[in-house]
């Protein structure tokens, strides 16, 4: 037997049946058995012997058999009964025995009394009925159907999420990456469920990634192979042969700036727990990065303008918060209009530290702002190498905010585009603290 629920259901039914069997020996053991009746008729019998000897106990035996349809049996101490003179003394050394094994005996069973005194025994016998009788009545058989429908209502309750999940499992095993449970129960299998949806959506996320990694890979990679392959061919004829070494070293310059942005992307995606953690000034390390990024500025005819320069401190990885300070300030340098600003400015509000970086270009479509963080995403996807770069410079930042338990979004300034980093910040008793 495989099925859960078949299982299940087969253990609740054996329970019932355990204890509609058990009912009904307890029942049974305990038909007639009142201590007190008993005793009464010990010592009414007792009374009509000692009074009227023989024909007096007949008579009170007839009337027991009459009202209480029971037979009833006067012994003395030895096992002798009164009324026939017939040894009863196998009476007395049953009466030793458990009232079960009684029970389970041809004959209905004797319910045994001693008088005070030892000097006589009482027992009291009624005919045998069918186990169960006593409560296997129509009323009670309704009962009894009601708890059949209840076990197996409730074996359906415990295995159906189960089957569900065992669906989606196998669906999601098939490839089907959309395959959810969807799970709505707020017990363990409710929980379990919604841990496989969740493991399911993530896995989906990771796969579907990986597949368009491996193609804008391809299709990034291609470009500047055949470029070289071209400038080789042009080099070995000989002719402008400085020109074609140059383009040769641009072309090796472009795949070694994109192999590095994917060991980038790499480490940024690895184990967090591996993540460097030391007190860093935000303030003083975005400084630096707005410095180091006046040339390029200057080579597009730009401005860059650090409009606050508000103290903040957080623990973090100052290479990796380096790393995504300077992709979206280049991001931003490379969309502005000549003559125009990039505005950066930086504040704490609220224990967290709030970076902004603005350029006063086209924008974006807004159905591009939620993908702009996503790898080798371009707005424009047929633009040069030269203005676009590959792609990977925003999702290098969202990584790495991420990983700093920060968030990073952006949106139209109209004109120009806003993007807005948000970190959690080092309060100053924590800092004290620390130092």
């Amino acid at each position: 037997m495989n099925s859960l629920f078949a299982k299940i259901l087969l253990w609740f039914w054996c329970t019932l049946a355990i204890t509609l069997v058990g009912s009904a020996f307890l029942s049974a053991l305990n038909a007639n058995r009142n201590p007190r009746l008993v005793t009464f008729q010990l010592e009414e019998a007792r009374a009509a012997y000692e009074s009227g000897g023989r024909p007096a106990l007949e008579a009170f035996m007839d009337t027991l058999a009459r009202i209480y349809n029971a037979k009833g049996i006067l012994t003395d101490e030895n096992g002798r009964d009164l009324l026939t003179n017939q040894d009863r003394s196998a009476l007395i050394r049953r009466a030793g025995r458990h009232p079960i094994l009684n029970l389970l005996g041809d004959s209905a069973p004797e319910i045994p009394r001693a008088a005070d005194d030892g000097r006589y025994w009482f027992f009291v016998s009624g005919t045998r009925a069918k186990v169960g009788s006593w409560f296997l009545t129509p009323d009670h058989l309704f009962f009894f159907v009601a708890a059949v429908m209840l076990c197996y209502w409730f074996a359906l309750h415990i295995t159906s999420p189960v089957r569900a999940l065992q669906k989606a499992v196998e669906r999601f095993g098939r490839g089907e990456l959309t395959a959810r449970v969807g799970s709505t129960r707020r017990d363990e299998l409710g929980q379990l469920a919604r841990t496989f949806d969740r493991m399911a959506e993530r896995t989906e996320t990771l796969l579907t990634a990986e597949r368009r990694l491996l193609l804008d890979i391809s299709h990034e990679l291609r470009s500047p192979l055949a470029r070289l392959g071209v400038a080789i061919e042009l080099a070995r004829s000989g002719d402008d042969l400085e020109s074609h070494l140059n383009r040769i070293q641009k072309e090796s310059d472009r795949l070694n700036s994109l192999v590095g942005e994917l060991l980038q992307v790499t480490r940024a995606e690895g184990d967090p727990s591996s993540l460097r953690r030391e007190p860093v000034r935000l303030d003083e390390l975005l400084a630096l990065v707005v410095e180091d990024a006046g040339i390029e500025t200057e080579a597009h005819g730009c401005r860059i303008r650090y409009a606050t320069r508000a103290p903040a401190t957080l623990d973090g990885d100052p290479e990796l918060l380096r790393r995504a300070l300077e992709n979206v300030i280049r991001n931003a340098i490379r969309y502005a209009p000549r003559d125009s600003d990039v505005e950066v400015s930086l504040q704490t509000t609220n224990g967290s530290v709030l970076c902004k970086v603005r350029d006063y270009g086209p924008g974006v479509p807004q159905e591009s702002l939620q993908r702009l963080f996503d790898a080798f995403y371009r707005v424009e996807r047929d633009r040069s190498r030269n203005s676009g770069g590959i792609g990977l410079g925003l999702s290098i930042a969202r990584r790495a905010i991420e990983l700093h338990r920060g968030t990073i979004a952006a949106r139209n300034a109209q004109p120009g585009l806003e993007v807005e980093m948000r970190l959690p910040a080092i309060s100053s008793g924590k800092l004290q603290a620390g130092t």
